[in-house]
């Protein structure tokens, strides 16, 4: 299988967390992608400048945004990187779950996401 290579951008205001989390994933899917965590953004204000900068293929919402946040940062994302890919994690998910429910959803759906 030929390796995909992905630039990610993660909207998450526990900056640490995300980097600990998709850490794991990356090394989890690393036979099939290399997925390069180029930055996180903690706030909505400061999504599109990061993307204009990063011009990231894909970006991961996280699961402390509503529905209605999330929304908002995806049409940010689309707005700004045209063609680029978006996943929201379920609201609520890594509170009700943890930390590994969060890498095995991500995990769980990311090949559909990367190889549509």
């Amino acid at each position: 299988m030929t390796e995909k290579r992905v630039k990610l951008v993660t909207v998450n205001t526990a900056p640490e967390r995300a980097k600990r989390l998709i850490g794991r994933v990356v090394e989890d899917v690393k036979d099939q992608f290399t997925i390069m965590h180029v930055a996180n953004v903690e706030r909505v204000e400061d999504v599109r400048p990061t993307l204009e900068k990063e011009q990231p293929d894909l970006l991961f919402t996280a699961s402390m945004w509503t529905p209605e946040q999330a929304q908002e940062i995806v049409d940010i994302a689309r707005d700004t990187v045209p063609g680029i890919k978006t996943f929201s994690l379920p609201f609520g998910l890594q509170v009700e779950k943890g930390p590994d429910a969060v890498v095995e959803y991500i995990e769980e759906h990311l090949p559909q996401l990367l190889n549509a």
